[in-house]
């Protein structure tokens, strides 16, 4: 697809189609309207809640291990199982949801291109049943946290100008204009953005069919921001959904190495007593 890094990454809304009833294959939608799923979804798709499965509901976390394990087990999918995951908004909580299962090492997992957005505007068939799965066995790999950047590793990277920052949510948010998208809780006490971030919205990397711009398009979208690989990549945005999405294009699709997303984000920088914040557009890229 498109010259991608990765191609095998993705899969065609025609795929899908042609291969979600296949028994090796699971196909899960995942969005941030929760109520979109019961609306009408890919016939034999399970649809999962970013905010009551795939997280842990006490702590701000991703989900544990024995949560994957378990969610994975109930979902009907194997460790040797194809997972295919779609959603609204061009994939936002789909991609965050590919990046947790890369973290416990399932290794055929890829998005829908298109998303839900693409599936609906081709008329395709659609379902309001709830597939009866037979649950599976899962046994999860140790947290591959070399996908993931925690707070301190983020303070030193700032302070030793080692990373490249990536600041995927709208301009009015990395501006310091508002706190938050309209409509979202998570918020923060400081708007802004993490010094040195560059401002790359994670919507430029899709076609208005919300399928994923060309290879060629998508590294001069970053390149043109100082975003080429030549340093190690942390990409984020709000609560890690958003970023996710970016950490997708960057790995697998431009296939950079060291690319890295930020879950704790803005709704963690912008909480932090004495953190440095920029408020303000962003300053010319360095060359």
């Amino acid at each position: 697809m498109a010259n991608y890094a990765h191609p095998e990454a993705l899969v065609s809304t025609d795929w899908v189609a042609q291969h979600a009833s296949d028994p090796n294959v699971r196909v899960v939608e995942v969005d941030v309207d929760t109520k979109a799923y019961d609306e009408g979804h890919v016939p034999g798709a399970l649809g999962w809640a970013w905010n009551l499965q795939l997280c842990d509901t006490l702590r701000r976390d991703i989900l544990s291990k024995a949560q994957f394990e378990e969610l994975m087990a109930s979902s009907g999918i194997a460790n040797g199982t194809t997972v295919v995951i779609y959603g609204d908004n061009n994939n936002w909580f789909a991609a965050w949801a590919l990046w947790q299962m890369k973290i416990y090492g399932h290794k055929d997992v890829r998005l829908m291109n298109g998303g839900r957005k693409k599936w609906l505007s081709e008329g395709r068939e659609l379902s309001t049943e709830t597939p009866k799965v037979t649950r599976a066995t899962y046994t999860a790999g140790r947290p591959d946290n070399s996908l993931r950047a925690f707070l301190p590793q983020v303070q030193a990277a700032l302070a030793a100008n080692s990373s490249a920052l990536v600041d995927v949510r709208s301009p009015q948010e990395f501006t310091g204009e508002i706190l938050a998208p309209p409509g979202l809780p998570e918020t923060c006490q400081r708007g802004g953005h993490i010094p040195g971030a560059r401002s790359i919205p994670w919507g430029k990397a899709c076609n208005d069919d919300g399928t994923f711009k060309s290879a060629d398009e998508l590294r001069s979208l970053y390149g043109s921001e100082g975003i080429d690989g030549g340093k190690p990549v942390i990409a984020y945005c709000r609560i890690g959904e958003r970023s996710s999405h970016t950490w997708f294009v960057l790995k697998y699709l431009l296939g950079l190495d060291k690319v890295v997303n930020y879950d704790g984000s803005w709704t963690e920088w912008g909480n932090l007593v004495g953190a440095a914040v920029e408020r303000g557009a962003a300053a010319t890229a360095k060359a």
